[in-house]
């Protein structure tokens, strides 16, 4: 018999409260094992065992991509004091558990479970990632309110966004029968991009390494490596990798 959505929920919570356990057994008041334990049987009860199984085989990477995020956050920020206080108190390190974790459900076909997970992460932090963006190592959120990162955007390793910032879509292109189609129509940022508070940048381009878009820029077009981009200014380069 198929689960109720309040079960749904309560194995959804049970299942991310032990994926934190495991991914930081520091701050953690039961064992790695049991944890693990724990993640395995709140997926079998969501889903099936198979795929409750293949995601411990990639758990091993959700838990390290996690932790260079908290490790991007610990060095863009000079007001951290501490990995606990990141851990404890920053909404980017629950909005990333949970599209860590959600994007690989995803991906091991978990049906509807991805999108619920971050959708709650949505909730809980004002960081509205959707499960199936992909994203590299080292990504640093700094406050986050307001963050929209869609379906098919990719974003490379050590880039930062701060809150208000929009990687969305410009447009749609339409099936005979008047429905969107699927296909990529989000931003793609390479490696090393900062991309400053209430920027919106739309459609599928793309904003070349090491580039820095400032803060409530309106922006529809590539832009090449190195290139610095402010409010009410056309496109610059820069070659020292300067931030604004």
């Amino acid at each position: 018999m198929s689960l109720s959505l309040n079960q749904t929920i309560h194995h959804l919570k049970s299942l991310m409260a032990h994926v934190k356990d495991a991914v930081f057994p520091d701050y953690s008041d039961v064992a790695t094992e049991y944890a693990l334990d724990g993640i395995r049987t709140e997926l079998s009860a969501v889903s099936s065992k198979e795929i409750a199984a293949a995601f411990m085989e990639q758990f091993p990477e959700v838990k390290r991509l996690v932790l260079t995020d908290v490790e991007a956050i610990s060095e863009n920020d000079p007001a951290v004091t501490g990995m606990k206080e990141i851990v404890f108190c920053y909404p980017a390190v629950t909005a990333m558990l949970y599209y860590r974790t959600a994007h690989v459900l995803l991906g091991l076909g978990a049906g509807v479970i991805p999108r619920m997970l971050t959708e709650y992460a949505h909730s809980a932090t004002g960081i509205d990632i959707h499960p199936g963006a992909r994203i590299g190592s080292h990504f640093a959120i700094d406050h986050g309110t307001g963050i929209v990162i869609g379906e098919t955007s990719v974003i490379g390793s050590h880039v930062t966004i701060y809150q208000g910032v929009t990687l969305g879509a410009k447009n749609f292109r339409y099936d005979a029968d008047g429905r969107p189609v699927n296909l990529p129509r989000h931003p793609i940022l390479e490696d090393g991009v900062t991309v400053y508070s209430n920027a919106s940048i739309l459609g599928r381009v793309t904003i070349g390494e090491g580039s820095v878009i400032g803060g409530n820029v309106w922006l529809t077009h590539s832009v090449p490596p190195h290139s610095r981009i402010l409010q009410g200014r056309s496109q610059e380069s820069f070659s020292d990798g300067a931030g604004i």
